[in-house]
């Protein structure tokens, strides 16, 4: 093993959480260091749907320039198709969504954060994190890393999470999520929302010749294997729309979706993203959400780094009032997940509210508009 590198902040994780945290610290003159088991640019499985508020945070990242217009399309609306037909449909707010793969995503943000001054390593996953006098230790095969902050922005299963011990069991159904890129053009620019007994499937364009579609389901609704080939004939308009189109893409699983943890910091250590918390993907919010607790983490490390360790209560202050603004957003999405996902497993009420909206759009419109609004 190498010797030591020492920084103001080290990120495990270098996905959008990650890297956003890395560009907000850089900019404002930290010695950054990012960490992933990945090499850049990384892919996942993700809807690929960012919406107002995080376009607006991409924005003010200075990374919506750097996406390659072939991989990106401008979303204006949702969707919703039920099987009989019926069809209901709502503008996003401004300044409307965007879709974008998610490696493009991954490179631009990568990319930024480089320019930024943030230092970042792929194919080198932490081991294990390590309390040191004055400072928090990462170990990986190469190196050791110390910094002043390690940030735990490593996805679902973080591991920095589970280390720390902060765990905590989620309270709903384990839902799984699968998506597959088909080569086509988009036939809409809104994102599409195909309901289905027991399982949903979000259709999203990602490029002037590319679809993306990302399956959610009950781990319990479904029997035998499940495969993105067996899913799509299952909304038997979508398999039509994507009969003869080539895929795009190697199918990537998520699940369970639902994590939880018991305390996002302490004086040495802070979680963000999906390492923090996350519900389901049912409403799109998840890379919004993680974009908005970086923006929010960067400016509460800055803080904390500002007295260079000489008030270690002003230093937690900074880093509580990055938990408040978390648990702030965190709450207006775990309201509008938990709502959707309680319609979503009752086909009944599902379909009668459908109905209803159809005869009264405003409705929805209204709904869409209180959930995805910017802050």
């Amino acid at each position: 093993m190498s010797a030591t590198t020492r920084c103001d902040v080290a990120v495990v994780g270098g996905g959008p959480a990650g890297l956003a945290v890395a560009i907000g610290c850089a900019q404002r003159g930290r010695e950054v260091i990012v960490l992933d088991q990945a090499a850049w640019p990384i892919d996942k499985a993700c809807g690929e749907g960012v919406m107002p508020e995080g376009c607006r945070a991409l924005g003010e990242l200075g990374v919506l320039s750097g996406i390659d217009p072939a991989e990106r399309a401008p979303i204006e609306g949702i969707r919703y198709l039920r099987a009989d037909g019926l069809c209901v449909e709502a503008p996003l707010p401004a300044p409307g969504g965007l879709a974008v793969r998610r490696t493009a995503l991954s490179a631009a943000l990568s990319e930024r954060a480089r320019a930024a001054g943030a230092q970042l390593s792929g194919d080198e996953p932490a081991l294990r994190v390590e309390r040191a006098d004055g400072c928090a230790r990462l170990v990986t095969r190469r190196r050791v890393v110390e910094a002043r902050y390690v940030v735990g922005a490593d996805g679902l299963g973080s591991r920095v999470r589970r280390s720390l011990g902060w765990d905590a069991p989620p309270s709903g159904a384990r839902r799984l999520g699968l998506r597959q890129h088909f080569r086509c053009a988009p036939w809409s620019s809104f994102v599409e929302v195909h309901l289905g007994d027991g399982v949903e499937a979000y259709v999203t364009p990602a490029g002037p010749r590319r679809v993306g579609v990302a399956f959610l389901w009950d781990g319990d609704r479904l029997e035998g294997r499940v495969s993105a080939e067996r899913l799509v004939r299952r909304f038997p308009a979508l398999a039509e729309r994507v009969a003869g189109a080539p895929a795009d893409s190697t199918p990537r699983g998520s699940g369970p979706l639902e994590r939880a943890s018991s305390r996002l910091y302490d004086d040495r250590f802070v979680l963000v993203g999906d390492a923090a918390g996350y519900i389901d993907a049912i409403t799109g919010e998840g890379i919004s959400l993680a974009l908005v607790g970086a923006a929010a983490l960067s400016a509460a490390l800055d803080a904390a780094l500002r007295g260079g360790g000489a008030d270690p209560r002003a230093a937690l202050a900074a880093l509580a009032a990055y938990e408040r603004e978390f648990r702030r957003a965190f709450f207006r999405y775990a309201l509008a997940t938990r709502a959707v996902l309680f319609v979503a497993r009752r086909p009944r009420l599902r379909d009668g509210l459908l109905s209803t909206f159809a005869v009264a759009p405003g409705l929805l419109r209204g709904a869409v508009a209180a959930v995805l609004r910017p802050r």
